[in-house]
């Protein structure tokens, strides 16, 4: 029999169009007409703001390669500038789709419940022009800076993501050459601003740019407006630190932070309809190709539906508020380091509260018998009571080290000033480590107890943020096992020192030890299918793109290995590939809460294993981050962690299977219970609250039919 090439690139998609495939499914909740009409606009604000990332950091990187003339070929065979031409034209697909649905079936269906907003100023009644015109004067004009470009006025700097206005204006009485001018749409001003109500009770609103478009020509009194039109633009924020080179990590990142601003221009969003001589003066002075114009019918940024989701009044088209439930190992009384001592505790977030996490630093920051607490920090919440009760653990006299990650995207700036104030509390602060990223969710709290030193640790699969643990699915285990103690100490060795130990008891680590552990796991299951045993792979995360870890899926998959994976994000396998991966399926869950958690399980000829942690089957995660993955060991929550995992394969409503095409599809549920994994779980936990006594699940998923 001919040996399978399991690496041909053939057999991989491309990461970025996977990623693309993605928000088009966020995308297609904002289309679900079953949902309420107001989440449906948080969707489409969603699939705008990953939008934009995904242009500031992927495109970003892959305008560099092509700069760069770098030509090695990504995981599915494709140079940089391959990949730019696909993305660049499923980007426009995705980018007219969002406004079809913004224009033909959000904005009618939020008129039909009384709510209009009007697209353009002078569709305004005699009455709505007033008062937007006072608005104008009294609230947007002392804000405004229009600055106008000519020989002694250079064109200024156009802020990232910034909503603008440009114009092309030319002095009163003359004919000739126009000048240009830009206004910066104010950010710190609503860009909502809703208008008088009507007789007819119905409520009106217009965009602030609409207000400012309006009223232009007050900014340039001695001129004539020839034509005026917002535009955005996008620039390369993906930040390129010489970690070898940086005498100072904590200076080399707020130095680059600086230079995003000046990044170069990668997309550029205009006015649908713009005037040429306009459109032909952005286009020279952002030095932009035509691929990297969009034009937009619709107002350009539509996150700002984020914030029409938090207006007053419409409480009854968005879900209600699910209120995370207590954990029911901790409805006791005792201080949490006796509930803890009882047995090892898993936290399932949102459905179970992220409190016991906070309450766990907070307890131990007061209790007089802690002598050291030590945490990594990725990110966390603009006001996080983490960060106050780790101040005053330092405070109360303890040893407190911890590391905050500077190189956190798009949270440097809140982790520098984090850091400093730990640090002026009194903590040992580690500003992350040279060449790698730590993303590891891991405290240790060492208490003096009766019997002698006694570790407490907490190990999650997702960030220290109580802000997001309400909106991110993930899990947390709590324990004292002497082994997972010894684990931890060994981890803040490692990160605050040069101390890499020989062997781990518990705990697998990356960069070092993670991806050959992994590989063990799968190859262990395609020996035993080999030999005529069961082999059985679930395994949930956000991203699978590691080459390495395809190729041993696709190598378990051919010897009969039955592989379920859940992957939120991008997937770089393809399924249903003969011999090489039919007894592999993938499926997407895309719903109210973000999937986080990383749950991975192997039958292990029936002595199964499961394990969760901070890592994607990613090369970054597994070569350049530091990451940590943990057993569940005690059985009863084994099958806790189980039942998570069968509930998620359950699910068919928010659920969409990957097809052979690369295509999702979301599941026939005709002649079907309904089963909606999240649901599930919050109507779990309230249940089981109200029943601590008879917490312990079945191992066995509960049949649809009884859930409904």
């Amino acid at each position: 029999m001919e040996k399978i090439d399991f690496m041909k690139s053939e057999y991989y998609r491309n990461r970025e169009l996977s990623w693309l495939s993605f928000d088009e499914r966020v995308l297609g909740e904002a289309r679900d007409k079953s949902l309420p009409l107001f989440e449906r606009l948080k969707f489409l604000s969603i699939t705008a703001s990953n939008l934009d990332e995904f242009f500031m950091i992927r495109v970003a990187s892959l305008k560099d390669m092509v700069h760069a003339k770098y030509t090695k070929k990504d995981i599915a065979g494709l140079s940089a500038s391959e990949q730019l031409e696909l993305i660049l034209k499923a980007t426009h697909d995705l980018v007219n789709l969002q406004y079809s649905t913004y224009n033909r079936s959000l904005l009618p269906a939020l008129k039909q419940q009384g709510f209009t907003l009007v697209t353009q100023h002078e569709n305004l009644t005699k009455e709505q022009k007033a008062f937007v015109d006072r608005y104008f004067q009294e609230n947007v004009y002392p804000v405004l800076t229009p600055m106008a470009v000519d020989s002694s006025r250079p064109f200024p700097l156009i802020r990232n993501k910034s909503l603008n206005i440009g114009a092309l204006i030319l002095e009163k009485g003359e004919e000739g050459v126009y000048d240009f001018a830009t206004v910066q749409v104010p950010s710190v001003l609503p860009r909502i601003v809703e208008l008088p109500e009507g007789k007819d009770g119905e409520r009106r609103a217009i965009l602030l740019e609409e207000i400012i478009e309006r009223n232009i020509g007050q900014l340039f009194l001695n001129y004539d407006v020839i034509c005026a039109h917002p535009y955005r633009i996008m620039r390369n924020a993906d930040l390129t630190i010489d970690e070898d080179e940086a005498a100072d990590l904590l200076k080399e990142i707020q130095k680059q932070l600086k230079k995003r601003q000046w990044g170069e221009v990668i997309r550029l969003e205009v006015e649908d309809g713009m005037d040429e001589r306009l459109l032909r003066v952005l286009k020279k002075e952002f030095e932009i190709k035509e691929a990297d114009i969009f034009q937009i019918s619709g107002p350009l940024d539509l996150t700002f539906l984020m914030k029409m989701y938090g207006m007053d009044g419409f409480d009854e088209y968005k879900t209600s508020n699910y209120r995370p439930q207590p954990v029911p190992d901790m409805m006791t009384d005792e201080d949490i380091f006796t509930q803890i001592r009882n047995g090892d505790i898993l936290l399932h977030h949102p459905y179970m509260t992220f409190d016991p996490v906070v309450n766990f630093v907070k307890q131990a920051a007061k209790d007089p018998n802690v002598l050291a607490i030590k945490q990594t920090l990725y990110r966390v919440s603009g006001n996080s009571p983490i960060i106050a009760a780790l101040a005053q653990a330092a405070e109360n006299g303890k040893q407190v080290s911890v590391l905050v990650e500077l190189k956190a995207r798009f949270d440097e700036q809140n982790n520098i000033l984090w850091a400093k104030m730990l640090e002026k509390a009194g903590c040992h602060v580690i500003y992350g480590l040279k060449g790698l990223k730590t993303h590891s969710k891991i405290t240790l709290v060492v208490r003096r107890e009766e019997d002698g030193i006694r570790r407490y640790v907490h190990l999650g699969t997702g960030n220290y943020n109580d802000s997001t643990a309400k909106l991110y699915t993930d899990c947390g285990l709590l324990t004292c096992a002497e082994p997972i103690g010894e684990d931890a100490t060994a981890v803040f060795n490692m990160l605050s020192g040069y101390s890499e130990p020989k062997s781990w008891n518990k705990l697998i680590v990356a960069p070092i030890w993670l991806r050959k552990r992994f590989l063990k796991l799968i190859g262990r299951e395609t020996r035993n299918a080999l030999e005529g045993k069961p082999g059985h792979i679930i395994a949930k995360m956000n991203s699978l793109c590691d080459k390495e870890i395809i190729a041993a899926l696709y190598e378990a998959s051919a010897a009969g290995v039955k592989i379920e994976l859940i992957i939120r994000g991008i997937c770089c396998l393809k399924v249903g590939i003969p011999g090489v991966s039919e007894n592999i399926t993938v499926r997407s869950i895309v719903g109210n809460f973000l999937e986080h958690a990383r749950i991975f399980y192997f039958y292990n000829d029936g002595k199964e294993e499961i394990y969760m942690g901070s890592a994607d089957w990613m090369p970054r995660n597994l070569d350049k981050r530091v990451e940590i993955l943990f057993p569940i060991e005690c059985e009863r929550l084994k099958k806790e962690a189980r039942h998570i995992l069968d509930v998620q394969l359950a699910d068919n409503v928010k659920a969409s299977l990957l097809q052979k095409d690369g295509t999702y599809e979301k599941i026939d549920k005709r002649g079907k219970a309904l089963v909606c994994a999240q649901e599930y779980f919050c109507r779990e936990a309230v249940e089981r609250a109200a029943k601590p006594e008879e917490h312990e699940i079945d191992r066995v998923f509960i049949p649809a039919e009884h859930i409904e």
